[in-house]
């Protein structure tokens, strides 16, 4: 029960918490088994002319050497263009004509003599020939050779399509017949064409059986591959004879898996593999980074990046994308955004997970899995924070330099006596570093849809020359100097005590902007002038301070201030308190019960290390412009009892803050007040000496 405990925490909602992270595994692991590949027959990789990066590779069982498709192609058009289609000859044809055409010509009157024989004994060679639909005969008009299979009753015979006719080359070489030119107008007036019928008649279902029975014939298989034959050894260039052996033993793979059984067996076990990793990284989470579960941002960030990686690998296994490796995926991506985002170790841990899981996608993992990894942890040692574009670019150099070098010394190890460099992976190694340098464009993308805030982001909101920050040295110039200040102060902390230094400086400037709604209110915009508070009770006057608070808010809430810098304005004053105005009203009224709710700040407290840096060079920067002297034991005064009033009104109670960072803090307070409160020895005046 207390490991139970530690994992899940104590929170309230115990059950709801359990529910929430069984959901993201059962999610994840379900979204990543249903892309990966249902076989083994998609788990290599490989293209005729490249070295084969796999180890040696023994047939299991006998199978066929299957023919490519463009052989298989090749043999089929030449059988079929010595193929004869079938057709019937119909011998009612021609008397029937014969007949129609004898009853027009005795409706026409006195025919030449010798007409009426002469047309019928063409018509009657035309018929005997056979008479072929014009469309069908075309087809086989560019082949003088071509013949066809021409069915008497139960006889076939094949007859060369030259020696047939079509509807209109029969009319043609009747109208041009030389002993009936003279009587070609009485022809056109019989329509003579209206008496040349098809007697052919293309029999579809005995030529398309004849057809099939021919190409069946066709062997898909040029030979055979024996159980325990070497197919292809490592490191041996994949040939023509090699690519068709390879693409049969994945056809035959396919064949003997598609029992439901094997199915079966091969998706549970890939489930199983990917559950166990996947809630296993969940545990990580559970035991050592458990706030995360607490921000959705940064849960659906990881989870979206271990899914999404081998979803990717089993898409470019099952489909051969683009023929290139998996190699040019860039996994270092994956940590370059956790380690920006979040922190190292579980950059490391969201990376190794997704490198073993898409592992599963693949024949052999072992290269694999080391180059990934040692891409990973470069890309986690090289690049902490990305503030200019040029930290990306030497990401992606020195990730694509160690991929190399991993890779080589893989292949030495392995080589045996026969070294072969293989130039095309490096190929694939350098797309992979020109696709890492997307991950520059890429965190705009990951910032809007997860809610993060890089420290690019944070460089562009210090800009002072424009926007809110431009607005406020306008309108409330001291308040604007004083979050210069602190900004200055805070962010120098932060970097002695390994804190976020960008975040919290950029928090500094924009802490106060609610004091543009009234900012004479505010001491350091008064310049010496009326103070307003003068003509206001005490509970007035704390309300107008306390507001800047809420103004502060709206007016980031309206100008669109990432939710981590609104924070900021929200704790810079935690529940603290407006001391001034109500130990003054509680001089004024000893005999009366204060409501210290009127005089209190909204909060809530810090929750982090930045915020309380902030609150810590808030407070000591402005109270130390009320100090009547500047030296050394008053500055260290003000500072130790300031601070040490916030640890002891419980103001840092919720965030990771120790008393190690909180004295550091004090001593950098200290140091930098001294440097901006110093002194300037006094220049002696100059003696002018009367002449005499």
């Amino acid at each position: 029960m207390n490991t139970f405990k530690k994992i899940i925490g104590n929170e309230e909602n115990v059950w709801r918490s359990l529910a929430i992270r069984t959901g993201l595994v059962l999610l994840t692991s379900i979204i990543i088994v249903w892309f990966l590949p249902r076989n083994e027959a998609k788990q290599f990789a490989y293209d005729i002319g490249e070295p084969w990066h796999y180890g040696t590779l023994i047939a299991k069982y006998d199978f066929p050497v299957y023919k490519t498709d463009e052989a298989i192609q090749r043999e089929r058009d030449s059988l079929l263009r010595s193929f004869q289609p079938y057709y019937n000859y119909d011998n009612s044809v021609e008397p029937v004509q014969i007949a129609r055409l004898r009853v027009a010509l005795s409706k026409v009157g006195p025919l030449p003599t010798g007409f009426e024989d002469a047309v019928i004994e063409k018509l009657h060679h035309f018929y005997q020939s056979g008479i072929m639909d014009t469309p069908g005969y075309n087809a086989f008009r560019n082949d003088t050779t071509s013949q066809v299979r021409i069915i008497f009753g139960k006889d076939a015979e094949s007859v060369q399509v030259s020696f047939i006719y079509s509807t209109m080359s029969a009319y043609e070489q009747l109208l041009g017949d030389e002993h009936l030119t003279k009587e070609r107008g009485l022809m056109q007036r019989l329509n003579l064409n209206n008496y040349i019928v098809p007697n052919l008649i293309y029999d579809s279902h005995r030529t398309e059986t004849a057809r099939n029975d021919l190409l069946s014939s066709i062997s898909p298989a040029s030979g055979m591959v024996m159980a325990g034959q070497k197919i292809i050894g490592q490191g041996d260039m994949v040939d023509d004879y090699n690519y068709r052996v390879l693409n049969s033993m994945e056809k035959e793979m396919e064949r003997r898996q598609v029992g439901k059984s094997q199915i079966t067996r091969h998706l549970v076990g890939n489930a199983i593999y990917v559950f166990s990793f996947v809630f296993l990284f969940t545990l990580y989470l559970s035991l050592f980074r458990r706030d995360y579960f607490s921000k959705p941002r940064c849960v659906a960030m990881l989870y979206t990046l271990i899914a999404a990686f081998p979803v990717c690998v089993s898409l470019m296994m099952e489909h051969g994308y683009f023929n290139f490796s998996v190699y040019v995926l860039p996994f270092a991506m994956g940590p370059i955004f956790v380690r920006i985002f979040m922190d190292s170790r579980t950059a490391f841990i969201t990376h190794l997970v997704t490198v073993l899981i898409s592992a599963c996608a693949l024949r052999y993992q072992f290269d694999f899995i080391i180059i990934q990894t040692v891409a990973g942890l470069v890309a986690i040692y090289t690049l902490r924070e990305v503030s200019t574009r040029s930290q990306i670019f030497r990401t992606a150099l020195w990730v694509f330099l160690s991929t190399c070098i991993i890779y080589f010394a893989l292949k030495l190890m392995e080589s045996g006596g026969d070294f072969r460099f293989g130039n095309r992976m490096y190929y694939h190694f350098l797309i992979n570093g020109v696709l890492l340098l997307l991950a520059y464009p890429l965190m705009f993308v990951v910032e809007k849809t997860f809610g993060f805030v890089s420290v690019l982001t944070l460089i562009e909101l210090s800009d002072t020359n424009k926007g809110l920050l431009r607005k406020l040295s306008e309108v409330a110039p001291g308040t604007f100097q004083h979050s210069i200040t602190v900004g200055n102060l805070a962010s120098e902390i932060a970097n002695k005590i390994g804190a976020k230094a960008t975040l919290v400086r950029t928090g500094a400037l924009y802490h106060d902007i609610g004091k543009m709604k009234n900012p004479a209110f505010f001491t350091e915009n008064q310049q010496g002038g009326v103070n307003p508070h003068d003509n206001l009770t005490e509970k007035e006057s704390a309300r107008i301070i306390i507001a800047h608070v809420t103004d502060g808010v709206k007016l980031a809430e309206e100008n669109n201030l990432p939710v981590v810098i609104r924070d900021f304005i929200l704790t810079h004053h935690g529940c603290g308190m407006t001391k001034y105005f109500y130990i003054k009203y509680q001089n004024e009224h000893p005999d009366e019960v204060v409501d210290k709710s009127i005089f209190t700040y909204p909060g809530p407290n810090p929750t982090t290390r930045e915020q309380a840096i902030l609150m810590m060079a808030d407070t000591c920067e402005a109270a130390s412009h009320a100090l009547k002297e500047y030296t050394e034991e008053s500055i260290s005064k003000l500072v130790n009892q300031l601070v040490d009033q916030q640890v002891k009104d419980g103001l840092f109670s919720e965030c990771k803050i120790t008393f190690y960072d909180i004295a550091v803090a004090k001593q950098v307070l200290i140091e930098r007040l001294k440097a901006i409160y110093h002194t300037r020895i006094q220049y002696p005046d100059k003696i002018v000496r009367k002449q005499k």
